[in-house]
């Protein structure tokens, strides 16, 4: 049973400082409305290592479904855990999203621009091309999963060390691939907050954007697998 609630309060930790710092930017009457994508890139890979370094050792740190069948295609994640893994991955998400929510309710009201307060639960292209945004997708997930993978080339790592290195490898792909497609790399991270935007009573809300919903989930699996699979070939 830890494992699991360590994955539910891991993903429901990730969204709360994912998401927290995109409404601290971006909506209106935040005290740090403007600070910029630099912040938001650096918080996201914050919001990824500081669950890690409390639940790494209960759950693995998950977090992302794309990552757990990724390991659980390349054997070293059990099957059997994996549904109750991404239950507990979308569950944290959700409820992540409602806590930003109910945090931020005044400075929604305040924000007229439906798709500002989108971007605050999830993801979206700066160039719709569901192809080509899959394909974005696939490849930042790839590069997040292989490198994570690779870690174990690192001779001497431990867990610490291992949680600062996924700060720089989640930091790196949004600095340089986040502004395609927002750099979802989790389908938790983008459909929980999507459901919870899409049923939460937002003021001037709008569209939650259903049509894109299949870009962070198709993806992030497919380049989580790709990665494994060829982590797996090289002979190291």
């Amino acid at each position: 049973m830890l494992p699991y609630i360590a994955e539910f309060l891991g993903t429901m930790m990730l969204i709360i400082l994912g998401d927290g710092v995109v409404a601290n930017v971006t909506l209106n009457k935040s005290g740090m409305k403007g600070a910029g994508s630099i912040q938001i890139t650096l918080a996201w890979g914050l919001a990824v290592m500081v669950p890690a370094f409390i639940f790494g050792a209960a759950s693995g740190a998950s977090f992302n479904p794309a990552l757990t069948i990724a390991l659980a295609v390349d054997g070293s994640f059990d099957w059997a855990m994996v549904p109750g893994y991404i239950i507990a991955q979308f569950a944290g998400a959700f409820v992540g999203a409602v806590i930003v929510y109910l945090m931020f309710k005044d400075q929604f009201d305040a924000t007229d621009d439906p798709g500002t307060k989108l971007g605050v639960f999830s993801t979206g292209p700066s160039v719709p091309n569901m192809p080509r945004n899959i394909f974005c997708e696939a490849v930042a997930t790839f590069v997040l999963v292989f490198a994570i993978k690779g870690m174990a080339q690192v001779g001497g790592l431990n867990g610490a060390q291992g949680n600062f290195l996924v700060f720089g490898i989640i930091t790196s792909i949004g600095m340089s691939l986040g502004g395609l497609t927002g750099y979802a790399l989790n389908p938790a991270r983008d459909i929980g907050p999507r459901i919870a935007h899409a049923v939460l009573p937002i003021k001037g809300k709008g569209s939650s954007n259903w049509g894109y919903a299949p870009v962070p989930v198709v993806g992030p699996i497919i380049g989580g697998i790709v990665a494994v699979l060829l982590y797996q070939a090289i002979p190291w």
